[in-house]
């Protein structure tokens, strides 16, 4: 798939935005290797120097990560995400669980309104997936199950902005999730918090959908306290 010719500055800005859709997509997943250098230019018909600035480009706004001797990772979905990845390190817990709960918030009572039956449909799948995830003492599923199930919220919500927003939160949600189940007598499968706010939104309750959340959260905020 080669690139249309072009002077360097804006061959390398083409590039630049070939690679950032193949990350925004999911071609190249979170955590994961993306090809090497030679395949890359091969794929995209430029050269190693035009390559190695894209990839700088994407390495400063945080959503790749270049390791010496070992290749590039991605480390956020889109540059809003990698910045704040980076922001995160420099606040608490519970300040990044008080914003947290406003875009939950909000995402649940946009969803009772806007949801398709796909989007609950997938909900639901989510939540199962978590729960055998949780079964079968897979924490690691069990955890992108969960993160997946909010994420899926505010990409129901028909909000495209607060969705990219939410989703900027997910290596953060991610660790608390880890955190959170290494305690003893830890629950992973309350229902409450997830099974009555998918049926607030199927049944188009906003007000329901938000009470949810905030139980759910508080509890969160309690953990943190103690």
């Amino acid at each position: 798939m080669a690139l249309s010719p072009s002077t360097r500055q804006p061959l390398a800005a083409e590039v630049t935005s070939k690679l950032r859709d193949m990350v925004h997509s999911g071609e190249w997943p979170l955590d994961q290797r993306i090809p090497s250098e030679p395949e890359l230019m091969a794929r995209l018909g430029v050269s190693r120097g035009t390559l190695r600035e894209a990839i700088k480009a994407l390495a400063h706004g945080g959503m790749l990560e270049v390791r010496r001797g070992d290749g590039t990772y991605v480390r956020a979905t889109s540059e809003m995400s990698g910045a704040a990845r980076r922001m995160y390190q420099d606040h608490t817990e519970q300040h990044i669980l008080e914003v947290r709960l406003g875009l939950d918030t909000q995402a649940a009572r946009l969803a009772a309104r806007n949801a398709t039956d796909d989007d609950v449909a997938r909900l639901r799948e989510l939540l199962a997936a978590r729960d055998q995830a949780w079964n079968n003492g897979d924490v690691e599923a069990w955890a992108d199950a969960d993160w997946s199930f909010h994420e899926g919220i505010a990409r129901a919500s028909g909000n495209p902005l607060l969705h990219e927003l939410y989703a900027s939160f997910g290596t953060a949600f991610h660790q608390d999730l880890l955190k959170q189940q290494a305690r003893p007598g830890f629950n992973g499968l309350p229902r409450d918090g997830h099974e009555t706010l998918l049926d607030a939104i199927t049944q188009r309750d906003g007000d329901a959908a938000v009470a949810s959340v905030n139980r759910n959260l508080n509890s969160c905020a309690e953990w943190l306290a103690e």
